[in-house]
């Protein structure tokens, strides 16, 4: 009997001490199979997070066509002065002032052709050009330009007190152009106007052509200033680009 309480309180130590064992052993178990688990997650997560972090590309707007405007008074050539405004007053024209003349430029003549007994031919001739720089935030030059034109056409076919007003589309005038021809009375005197408002590029073209009987002449003919209005707009359309080349 003595013999035996030892062997019996071996045998319950271990039969205590095996549980204890296995619990051990699978906490053991669990712990490795938790940190084997998070590490992927924590992998995943952060490439997740990396992914987030990769700047993307910067937006970008395609760059205008023209980068400058020409020798604006000199955009016309003498000789379709000289056919346009007879007797100009300043045969090199008046440029515009601009506070910004990379952007916008303009340049016009006038002039009183005497015609003595069949009265006196008075004739101006003026046009501005715009300029429009691509941006990220209102498009590219292109399309800026694009707005301005239909500005420009809807402004001119409004224009007040503007009567027998006739706007038609014209080809062969940079990418885009149109012609309105109108009668006005400016200051009691009946003026003809031809008027072409034209795109090429990034650039709008607004050209008037008009002119006023004096001393018993008649109106100059609406046909022939639309004719010279036409020849005036397609040499002020080469001009930007050959300022550009």
């Amino acid at each position: 009997m003595y013999r035996k309480a030892p062997r019996i309180a071996r045998i319950l130590t271990c039969a205590v001490a095996a549980p204890a064992l296995l619990v051990m052993a699978g906490c053991s178990s669990d712990s490795g199979s938790g940190s084997g688990s998070g590490s992927d997650g924590g992998t995943k997560k952060d490439q997740s997070a990396a992914a987030k972090q990769t700047p993307s590309a910067a937006p970008t707007v395609a760059p205008a066509k023209f980068a400058k405007l020409p020798d604006v008074c000199k955009a016309v050539t003498k000789d379709t002065v000289g056919e346009l405004v007879p007797q100009a007053e300043e045969p090199g024209g008046t440029a515009d002032k601009s506070s910004d003349p990379e952007i916008r430029r303009g340049c016009s003549w006038k002039g009183l052709d005497d015609k003595g007994v069949k009265g006196s031919q008075y004739h101006y001739l003026t046009y501005l050009l715009q300029r429009f720089e691509s941006n990220l935030v209102l498009g590219n030059g292109e399309k800026r330009a694009d707005q301005e034109l239909a500005k420009q056409v809807t402004k001119v076919k409004g224009k007040d007190g503007a009567k027998d007003s006739r706007t038609n589309p014209v080809s062969g005038i940079g990418d885009a152009a149109s012609m309105t021809s109108y009668q006005a009375r400016e200051s009691g005197t009946d003026f003809q106007h031809a008027v072409v408002v034209a795109r090429t590029g990034n650039v709008v073209v607004t050209l008037d052509y008009n002119g006023s009987g004096y001393s018993g002449a008649k109106l100059p003919d609406s046909a022939d200033l639309m004719k010279g209005a036409q020849k005036a707009a397609k040499e002020v359309v080469a001009s930007i680009a050959a300022a550009n080349k």
